[in-house]
């Protein structure tokens, strides 16, 4: 049994040699992570990216720590702001699925009011966020936003699917909130309680790029 053991190794190694193949290393993280499949978070759409899953509505919610100040960068599409997508690439309500959209969002007498934070927690966050992204505007004229809309089922205090959106173009100064997103996240609450799409690509389009989330779903 030794000899035939003693001429089974070099065979093997020759063997590995000319296929181009190497040993596992047990001690190379990147080795045992290789045939690990990525589990895509709930909500997310058969195609693009996974979009990760917040803690859902909480009795009391806290102020969450916000982004480094200045390591975020707004977008444009012509013209109109979209988040940075590494600072803010949005989050899912585990508690709104495709199951129970008739007693969550599409439930008569609103949903967003009972999960909403209050203003004394966002009005701190909206502040830090402000830093976050170098926003330099009036206050009162942005919003703090949910990428993922609370009516399309997104995370309602999760830092991720929260962010600092200036007002868009030709908006006059001091004239309040008036965001073109807004009646496009209704468009789609409609669509998704009306069956014509799911919740998940609702929430897939907006989080990719509100401004063309109505053409892309065939709404527009």
């Amino acid at each position: 049994m030794r000899s035939t053991h003693r001429l089974a190794v070099p065979m093997l190694l020759t063997c590995l040699f000319l296929a181009g193949c190497s040993p596992l290393d047990a001690s190379d993280p990147s080795a045992s992570h290789a045939s690990t499949p990525t589990a895509s978070a709930p909500g997310a759409a058969g195609s693009g990216r996974s979009i990760a899953v917040g803690a859902g509505p909480q009795r009391k919610y806290t102020v969450q720590q916000q982004p480094a100040a200045g390591s975020c960068r707004y977008r444009y599409e012509k013209g109109e702001p979209l988040p940075d997508a590494e600072c803010t690439p949005g989050a899912i309500s585990p508690a709104v699925t495709q199951a129970n959209l008739k007693s969550t969002i599409c439930r008569k007498g609103g949903y967003t009011s009972g999960v909403r934070p209050s203003a004394y927690v966002t009005g701190k966050e909206k502040r830090l966020d402000a830093a976050s992204y170098g926003y330099t505007g009036r206050m009162g004229d942005a919003e703090y936003d949910h990428l993922i809309s609370l009516q399309l089922g997104g995370d309602p205090n999760d830092h991720r699917n929260l962010w600092v959106e200036p007002a868009d173009p030709g908006h006059r100064a001091g004239s309040g909130v008036n965001n073109l997103k807004d009646p496009v996240e209704t468009k789609l609450h409609t669509a998704v309680c009306s069956g014509r799409i799911t919740l998940a690509q609702a929430q897939q389009a907006i989080v990719t790029d509100w401004t063309t989330a109505l053409s892309v779903l065939h709404l527009s």
